[in-house]
């Protein structure tokens, strides 16, 4: 798939996010010219099938708006998996895409790369380049939150880690 090839069968509007069919796709009963592009996936991500192959709709947009393929990750930079506006991606490392991940839903501590121990001392830590670096152990809370902020410094994590 290249850039031509996308736009003669979808149109995508950057500022929305969204992919519209150009022409009416053979032996498909949803795409249809006008219609909405592509569904969600059990992650969250809309999937659009082209020719029979399966892509993804932000990487799609990558392709429609530089004319290249993205060779890395693309980072919803929200954290929303369905925002496929081209503000909100950013062509990123998979390492620094760890760097902008949201809170982990089982987070009890209400602040990533914290947490508590069976102790009762407060634990903060930092994977950064594939390596998890312990940045030390706490009485309270509120000073391993401040050891992970200064990492998140230090390590050059996203603004949005771990909103």
């Amino acid at each position: 798939m290249n850039q031509r090839e996308l736009k003669e069968i979808l149109e995508y509007e950057p500022i929305t996010g969204l992919f519209i069919w150009r022409k009416n796709i053979k032996r498909s009963k949803t795409a249809k010219k006008g219609s909405l592009a592509g569904s969600k996936d059990s992650k969250g991500y809309i999937g659009i099938k082209i020719k029979g192959k399966a892509y993804k709709a932000h990487r799609l947009a990558w392709l429609y708006v530089t004319g290249e393929y993205p060779n890395k990750d693309i980072d919803h930079i929200n954290h929303i998996s369905d925002d496929n506006r081209f503000s909100n991606l950013r062509l990123v490392t998979k390492s620094e895409n760890q760097k902008n991940r949201k809170l982990n839903k089982n987070n009890k501590s209400g602040f990533v790369g914290v947490s508590q121990k069976k102790s009762g001392q407060w634990q903060a830590h930092a994977q950064s380049d594939g390596k998890n670096k312990l940045l030390g152990t706490f009485d309270t809370k509120e000073e391993a939150i401040t050891a992970r902020i200064k990492a998140n410094k230090k390590y050059d994590f996203h603004k949005n880690h771990g909103t």
